[in-house]
C-alpha cells in the first residue's frame, strides 16, 4: 500500500476521470474511492484507460454502513462499478449505527478470503471499537482510515494502532490544517517548498497514510511531489506540536 495516495472525495464525472488520469500520469499508484463517492465507475474506467498495469495500482473502496447487513451484494456492486474483479483494501466507511459491528467484519473476512478483496479495514473507528472487532474474531483490520493532520496529531493514537498492527491512513489532511501557520510557513521556506508539501511529507516522516484530494492538475502534480526533501527530528517535532 503506498503511503502517498489520491483522495476522490466529492469528485463526479468527467471531473474525476480527468483527476484521476492526472494521478497515475504524474506517477501516484494508490487511489481511494467509496460506494458514498458515487464515482467507484469513473476511478475504474480511469484505471484502466491509464495504461498502467491493474496490478500496479492499489485501489481501496468502501462499504456504506447503512448496507452493513448485506456486504456481499455491496462489493459485487463495486467491483461492477470499478470493472474489476477484486480491489486491493475494502472498508467499512464508518461504525454502522455508531458501532463496531462484528458481525459485518466477519462478512468482510470471508470476501477477502473469496479474493474480492485483498485486505479488509475500517475507517472512522477509535481504537475500542479495534478492539471489539479483535475480540471477536481473532483478527484486527488491516487499516482504520481516520481525519488525520498536524492539529489532529495524537502520538498515543498512533502508538494504539501499531501496537495492534493496523495501519493508520489520514484523510483531509489540510481541510483542519492551518496552512498559512508560521511554523509550517518557516519549514517550508528552509525548504523551497509549500505549506501543504509539508504537510503531506510530515505524514511520511511518521509512516502514516495519507490521501490529498484535489481536481487541480498542478495541485495534483505538487502534492505528489514531496519526495525531494526530508524533514529533521526537529522539525517534525515542532509541526508536532501544533496538536497543542
Amino acid at each position: 500500500m503506498p503511503l502517498l495516495g489520491f483522495g476522490t472525495w466529492k469528485t463526479t464525472g468527467e471531473e474525476c476521470y480527468r483527476a484521476v488520469r492526472e494521478a497515475l500520469d504524474v506517477g501516484y499508484r494508490h487511489i481511494d474511492t467509496a460506494t458514498m463517492y458515487r464515482n467507484e465507475d469513473q476511478v475504474g474506467r480511469a484505471v484502466r484507460d491509464s495504461g498502467v498495469p491493474r496490478e500496479d495500482i492499489f485501489v481501496t473502496t468502501k462499504l456504506l454502513p447503512e448496507e452493513a447487513d448485506r456486504p456481499r451484494p455491496a462489493i459485487d456492486a463495486s467491483l461492477a462499478a470499478l470493472g474489476f474483479d477484486h480491489v486491493d483494501l475494502w472498508l467499512i466507511h464508518w461504525p454502522p449505527a455508531g458501532g463496531a459491528s462484528p458481525s459485518t467484519w466477519r462478512e468482510f473476512l470471508a470476501v477477502r478470503e473469496q479474493g474480492l478483496a485483498r485486505a479488509v479495514g475500517v475507517s472512522n473507528y477509535d481504537v475500542a471499537q479495534l478492539d471489539e472487532l479483535v475480540g471477536a474474531t481473532g483478527v484486527a483490520p488491516a487499516v482504520n482510515q481516520v481525519r488525520w493532520s498536524p492539529s489532529l496529531y495524537d502520538p498515543g493514537v498512533l502508538a494504539a494502532h501499531r501496537e495492534r498492527g493496523v495501519v493508520l491512513e489520514g484523510y483531509s489532511p489540510f481541510r483542519s490544517t492551518d496552512l498559512g501557520d508560521p511554523e509550517l510557513v518557516r519549514i517550508a521556506e528552509a525548504h523551497g517548498v509549500s505549506p501543504a508539501q509539508v504537510v503531506l511529507r510530515w505524514h511520511l516522516e511518521h509512516g502514516i497514510v495519507v490521501i490529498p484530494k484535489s481536481v487541480t492538475p498542478e495541485r495534483i502534480r505538487s502534492n505528489f511531489d514531496v519526495s525531494g526533501f526530508r524533514l529533521d527530528d526537529d522539525e517534525t517535532r515542532r509541526i508536532d506540536a501544533l496538536a497543542r
